[in-house]
C-alpha cells in the first residue's frame, strides 16, 4: 500500500506547526494516496522516525517523503535524506522515495505580489524587500537571484532588495536599513516564508523600531493558498513515481 510522508521543518512556534499541519490537510484531498502522514526535521513533533512509523503501521509498504520546503537547500539535500536514511533502518521493507521542495516558481511569485496588495494598492515607485529563511548552501543565493528577477520581471518594481534572516548575506536588518536609507514612499517588506515562527516574529520587532517617513508594510508570510496546495501535489505525484531511493543520496 502507497504511502505520503510530508515532511515540513517545524518550530518552535507552535501556532507555526498548525498552520504547516492545516496547510498539508488541505492539500491532502488533491493526493490520490490512501495513507498521508505529515511530521517535521526538528523543533516540532512528530519526528521522521515517527513519521515513518505511523505510515507502516497503517499499512505502508512504499512511501513517498516530501520535503515541505520552499528551496533546495541544505535541508533538502542534506538534513532530511540523513535522517530518513536512519529512520528507513528501522522499516527495512519499506520502499521510500524522496521528492523535491517547491522551488522556484513563477505561480508563488504572484502569491507574494497577492501578500502585497494584501497589505496596501503598490505605487509606480514601491520598494521592496524580500526576506528569506537564509543558508549555508550557496544554491540558495542563486535561487533568491532569480526570484527577484522573476518579481521584477512582474512587478516592474525597480527598487527590490533581499536580506536573510540567518546563514548568509546580507542580514535582514542591514538590508532593511540600507531599503529605509532610501526615503521610498512605501517599503513593502515580504517574507519568502511559508508559516509564522521565530522568523516572523523577529521581522516584526525590527520593522515596529523602523524610522522612515514613508509608509511601511510588512506582509504577511505565504501562508495557505490554492497555488501553492497545487504546486504540493504536483511535487507528491511526481515523487509517487520516481525511482526508490538508495540510501545515502
Amino acid at each position: 500500500m502507497k504511502a505520503v510522508l510530508y515532511i515540513c521543518h517545524g518550530t518552535r512556534v507552535k501556532e507555526g506547526a498548525r498552520q504547516a499541519a492545516d496547510f498539508i490537510k488541505e492539500t491532502m484531498p488533491l493526493v490520490d494516496i490512501p495513507i498521508q502522514e505529515i511530521c517535521y526535521l526538528e523543533l516540532s513533533e512528530p519526528s521522521i522516525e515517527e513519521g515513518l512509523r505511523a505510515c507502516v503501521e497503517k499499512g505502508a509498504t512504499d512511501i513517498t517523503a516530501i520535503p515541505f520546503l520552499l528551496l533546495t537547500a541544505g535541508h533538502a539535500k542534506e538534513d532530511i535524506p540523513q535522517e530518513l536514511a536512519s529512520a528507513a533502518e528501522k522499516f527495512p521493507d519499506a520502499v521510500i522515495r524522496y521528492g523535491r521542495p517547491l522551488g522556484v516558481n513563477e505561480q508563488i511569485i504572484d502569491v507574494l505580489i497577492d501578500r502585497m496588495k494584501e497589505a496596501a494598492p503598490i505605487s509606480p515607485d514601491a520598494a521592496v524587500l524580500l526576506v528569506g529563511r537564509g543558508s549555508s548552501d550557496p544554491a540558495t543565493k542563486k535561487d533568491f537571484s532569480r526570484i527577484r528577477s522573476l518579481f521584477q520581471e512582474k512587478t516592474k518594481l525597480t527598487d527590490v532588495y533581499i536580506g536573510y534572516m540567518a546563514a548568509c548575506e546580507p542580514a535582514f536588518e542591514d538590508s532593511l536599513q540600507e531599503a529605509a536609507s532610501q526615503h521610498p514612499k512605501q517599503l513593502f517588506i515580504v517574507p519568502y516564508i511559508l508559516f509564522t515562527g521565530v522568523l516572523t516574529k523577529t521581522m516584526d520587532r525590527a520593522v515596529k523600531k523602523l524610522e522612515m517617513d514613508g509608509d511601511v508594510y510588512l506582509c504577511r508570510h505565504l501562508g495557505y493558498d490554492p497555488v501553492i496546495s497545487r504546486l504540493l501535489a504536483e511535487r507528491v505525484n511526481e515523487a509517487a513515481q520516481s525511482e526508490p531511493v538508495c540510501f545515502p543520496l
